[in-house]
């Protein structure tokens, strides 16, 4: 077994800090605005956004999350819930027993781009932090490729097939900057700042922002967010059907949006041989996250979910498909215990 199931003390601790926290930030995202809920539908999947007028009398639209059951009661609540609530003991409580947090620079730094509005404005926390997110909320513990040095965070950019639209604004430069932790942008050709954020003198503090690949490879802006991103091959597989949980650390929560477990782990199988050999810890680190939560959703009854997003990645065309199966041989080998018939019988198809 590839992880440890989460207490139900800890499970009803997380949720509830899941919802806290999101009553706590939508208070506070809609402090002063008269408007109004709505639910949008967005290739196939539900969105709720807040429809307000800003000073100018533009409709803004404020996503708040996905279509769930959680955010359904948290719109209907949110009338009756108004007023700030500390999250601090909340969340030490939750990881006291026994929810995994993010390391205290990580967190305070996703923390800042949530207070500053770039999970409402359609970001995206990737990498290891949503592996551990993830956890959380489907209420386990992983054992093995939790650990990470970077902050790895996307968004759909321009491209409207997979985006959450909204057109919130949000200053990431500026909100990375009020932290003062030396990072600093690495800087493009043309003199612009770059998509990575290093800390010369801190190798513990580095992000990247990513997007998927539209056109070429060169850095996109997203204005609206004053920020670039590096597009990358097949990075929109994971940008789709997004769903939201909560990351923690010892001195609070916040709210951020996270691939769908299933498509984040497909995603990985994907990537996985376009890494070069100088990146193979990297890659067997992400192996290792797909062998956890295909044995997750084996062990929950769930393989059905997992295989839609496969049978999903191996319709999109000869180079998915090659690349995916190439992931799945390397699976086998480092996961043989982990039982997927449908993936096994396509393996045999390479």
């Amino acid at each position: 077994m590839r992880y440890h199931e989460l207490s139900l003390a800890a499970q009803a601790a997380y949720s509830e800090l899941g919802e806290q926290t999101r009553l706590f930030e939508l208070d506070g995202a809609l402090e002063g605005l008269t408007g109004s809920f709505h639910k949008l539908d967005r290739k196939g999947h539900g969105y709720w956004y807040f429809a307000y007028r800003d000073l100018g009398q533009k409709l803004r639209m404020l996503y708040v999350g996905p279509d769930s059951t959680r955010v359904r009661v948290l719109v209907e609540r949110f009338a009756s819930s108004r007023g700030k609530r500390p999250l601090r003991p909340q969340a030490r409580a939750a990881l006291a027993l026994g929810c995994t947090g993010a390391t205290p620079k990580h967190f305070r730094i996703v923390k800042r781009l949530a207070d500053h509005g770039f999970f409402r404005a359609g970001g995206v926390l990737v990498g290891t932090h949503a592996f551990v997110a993830l956890g959380n909320v489907l209420g386990v513990r992983w054992l093995d490729g939790a650990s990470t040095l970077d902050v790895d965070l996307a968004h759909a950019a321009s491209n409207l097939a997979v985006a959450l639209p909204a057109d919130f604004e949000a200053d990431v430069r500026g909100a990375l900057e009020s932290l003062e932790m030396g990072l600093l942008p690495i800087t493009q050709l043309d003199g612009s700042p770059g998509p990575q954020y290093r800390n010369p003198r801190d190798r513990e503090l580095r992000l990247d922002f990513v997007t998927s690949r539209v056109r070429g490879d060169r850095p996109v802006t997203v204005k609206n967010l004053h920020v670039a991103f590096q597009p990358l091959k097949f990075m929109e597989f994971s940008l789709e059907g997004t769903t939201q949980g909560c990351l923690l650390g010892q001195s609070g929560a916040c709210t951020v949006n996270l691939p769908a477990p299933e498509r984040y782990a497909v995603h990985k199988l994907v990537v996985y041989g376009e890494r070069p050999v100088a990146q193979r810890t990297k890659a067997n680190k992400d192996l290792l996250q797909v062998a956890a939560l295909a044995d997750h959703f084996v062990r929950a009854g769930q393989a059905g979910v997992f295989n839609e997003a496969w049978r999903d990645a191996l319709s999109r065309g000869r180079g998915w498909r090659s690349r995916a199966l190439a992931g799945l041989r390397a699976l086998r080998v480092v996961a043989p215990d982990v039982d997927l018939p449908e993936l096994w019988a396509s393996s045999s198809l390479c």
